[in-house]
């Protein structure tokens, strides 16, 4: 339910540079113009990844306290990486080891063409958290000869290596092969695919010897109705001897070595509580990594939630189930941040309206909120992102994602306002716009608004579209119910109900906007993205796997269907090339509601039938001709489609076992950070 990523999967490769330029004297409290524009946001690239950097404004004005308390769950962050390495794939951190070990032997040559292929392949590696791309969900093999590969290896001082018990490194080689070389072996992290076995054709680490319909048998005796924790949320389920156990992941149960680092550095987090209440929240966390008990994790997101007064915030643990393909399984993760007071004005407008926004949505009404309760709304600035969240990054969070907690006790949406201004500092390059935009009055629009609309889609998706809506009373939640689909169909509601107010005048009425032309640069941008620009990350023949690529192109595509009898949106050639038209923004924001009013029937009722018309409909497959033109025109810009970030590093300022001060540093090369984590942060065994 959090990850709003880049909307820029449009934005980024659309954009012109969106930045507040006017530099204002810094205060106490963050704001957007403490950004320095000169700063040097682009890295290494390689691949189809640019890699950036991103500032940490306002952290020189914390206390020493507030510091130390980053600096703690900085530590505790960084602790938990191993995890996200093992969830990917259960050889992810043999993988990893096995190319730690290269690059840290003396005796490994690192020159010449086959190196080089080697040295983008780990890179690769780095930025997916293991062997499958981080957002196709397909494998990806070295480009290198296995030859060479195996020269490397044999090369590498063999106590770096992971190696098994009386195993010799020409045995190692050869049982590795298929796991860094094979294709076909575990070929994709997450499949989607319908009419499978999701579970047994995808190669993540959430299951081990069982089937999709074991899985569902097996959880089905956990009642999901009402206040019921998040049931398989935090545990690997697998099979020996005939009989079906979880791993729970604890301390004292699975990733307990990398999980107990974690505790020791958020008890020291306690002891620099901002407040009380903060504190008691932090020790909640505590108690439910030393159980495992999700009830447990229901009361601490509850503490969580409430907490709105604190300055300094952190997402830590089993959170989003995008990577299980029937949605129940948290991947690891933590946001460690602090609130940027000025910049959260904007979003706290549209979050305290919530009551407004839900009354007067074209849901149906039993399916809407009598009351929405508790969402707070804040743009935070990032200080260190880890596991699921890094290095590929959401600009958006609303949380948490149990549905009777968002109910009952409400929510918090956030803006990851240093994140989106690194973006907007990262010029797109040579004329994307101007390649994919329309005409003229469509790239000024984008060029002018662009950046405060997708700033309003952001906020109005975590804000009022994932708190919206409810299910009806006795369906069960949608991992049981919508399956495969949950994941897309609550991104693509969430993008709706955005979608559908950017062109509200009740924007422009509570002055968070100036003009209608905001909302149509939103359209424009949206349904470019959803229908082209997007086909940019997808390789050519495939069909599009990734949830949030799948929401965007259902809620495009969909609008163009049933717009076609009054020609709201068409294709048009210019050219010899491609491009869409939109021919009434009015008539599109109705069919935006049409279909949002659908996918929370859809949700409401646990209609797991039409969830599959609708995503296998019009999320999955894409026009070849189109396609190949789109990437023809897209190779000849030189632009990278993918983005992530190196991570800014905490230092501590020691007198004696005191810190007195923490100060930060931005590095610059990510192979360097990838290999310096590897060496500080590998708790976890080869095997888990």
């Amino acid at each position: 339910m959090k990850k709003t990523l880049l909307q820029a999967s449009v934005l980024a490769l659309i954009s012109t540079t969106f930045i507040a330029c006017n530099n204002t004297k810094k205060t106490n409290e963050q704001t957007a113009s403490t950004i320095d524009t000169t700063f040097e946001v682009g890295a290494e690239q390689f691949a189809d990844l640019q890699l950036l950097r991103y500032q940490v404004p306002g952290f020189e004005q914390l206390s020493v306290q507030q510091k130390t308390l980053l600096y703690y769950l900085y530590e505790a962050a960084l602790s938990g990486r191993d995890i996200a390495y093992d969830q990917e794939g259960k050889y992810g951190i043999m993988m990893r080891k096995t190319i730690e070990a290269i690059y840290n032997s003396p005796n490994v040559k690192r020159e010449g063409e086959e190196w080089d292929k080697f040295h983008e392949y780990a890179g690769r590696f780095f930025f997916s958290n293991g062997n499958h791309h981080h957002y196709a969900s397909e494998k990806f093999v070295p480009s290198c000869t296995f030859e060479y590969f195996a020269s490397l290896v044999k090369s590498t001082d063999s106590k770096l290596l992971p190696l098994n018990a009386n195993e010799d490194v020409t045995a190692f080689v050869t049982r590795i092969k298929p796991t860094f070389f094979d294709a076909n072996f575990e070929p994709k992290i997450t499949n989607l695919d319908a009419g499978i076995d999701n579970v047994v054709a995808s190669s993540n680490h959430f299951y081990e010897n069982v089937t999709q319909k074991e899985v569902e048998q097996f959880y089905a005796g956990f009642d999901t109705k009402g206040n019921a924790p998040s049931w398989g949320l935090n545990s690997t389920l697998t099979k020996a001897e005939g009989k079906i156990t979880e791993r729970t992941w604890k301390v004292g149960g699975m990733y307990t070595k990398a999980i107990e680092k974690i505790v020791t550095w958020l008890k020291l987090a306690t002891t620099v509580a901002e407040n009380e209440h903060q504190k008691q929240t932090l020790e909640k966390l505590i108690k439910y990594y030393e159980t495992g008990d999700l009830k447990a994790w229901d009361e601490y997101n509850i503490a969580w939630v409430n907490d709105t007064v604190s300055s300094v915030d952190v997402v830590n643990g089993f959170i989003e189930v995008y990577a299980d393909a029937i949605g129940k399984k948290g991947s690891w993760e933590s946001c460690v941040s602090f609130k940027d007071i000025e910049a959260t004005k904007r979003i706290k407008a549209i979050a305290a309206q919530a009551q407004w926004f839900e009354d007067n949505s074209p849901l149906l009404p039993e399916h809407k909120k009598k009351k929405v309760k508790g969402i707070t709304a804040k743009v935070i600035t990032v200080v260190v992102e880890a596991g699921d969240a890094a290095p590929s990054t959401p600009i958006g969070i609303n949380l948490p994602n149990a549905e009777w907690i968002r109910k009952e006790h409400g929510s918090k949406s956030v803006s990851l306002g240093n994140i989106v201004s690194a973006y907007n500092l990262m010029t797109a390059k040579k004329g994307t716009l101007d390649e994919f935009g329309l005409n003229d009055e469509v790239k000024a629009r984008i060029k002018q608004y662009g950046a405060l609309s997708s700033d309003l889609h952001t906020d109005m998706h975590e804000c009022i579209g994932h708190a919206s809506g409810q299910i009806n009373p006795g369906i069960e939640t949608p991992d049981k119910t919508l399956k495969n689909y949950a994941s897309c169909l609550e991104e693509a509601r969430a993008d709706l109900v955005a979608l559908y107010y950017v062109l509200d005048q009740k924007l422009i009425d509570m002055k968070v906007m100036p003009s209608l032309e905001v909302g149509k640069a939103e359209y424009d941008s949206y349904i470019m993205g959803g229908l082209i620009t997007q086909l940019t990350r997808l390789e050519l023949g495939k069909n599009i796997e990734e949830a949030h690529m799948r929401n965007r192109q259902l809620n495009a595509k969909w609008v163009y269907e049933k717009g076609k009898k009054d020609n709201v949106i068409e294709f048009v050639k210019k050219d010899g090339k491609t491009f869409v038209q939109i021919n009434d923004y009015k008539k599109l924001r109705a069919l935006f509601g049409d279909l949002l009013r659908e996918i929370q029937r859809i949700k409401s009722e646990g209609d797991y039938k039409a969830a599959t018309a609708l995503v296998e409909g019009y999320g999955v497959k894409v026009d070849k001709t189109l396609h190949a033109e789109v990437l023809a025109r897209f190779s000849k810009l030189g632009v990278k489609p993918y983005r992530g970030f190196i991570q800014p590093k905490l230092i501590p300022i020691m007198e004696g076992n005191k810190i007195v001060d923490v100060k930060v540093e931005y590095p610059t090369s990510f192979y360097q950070q990838m290999l310096e984590y590897g060496a500080k942060y590998s708790f976890l065994p080869t095997v888990n």
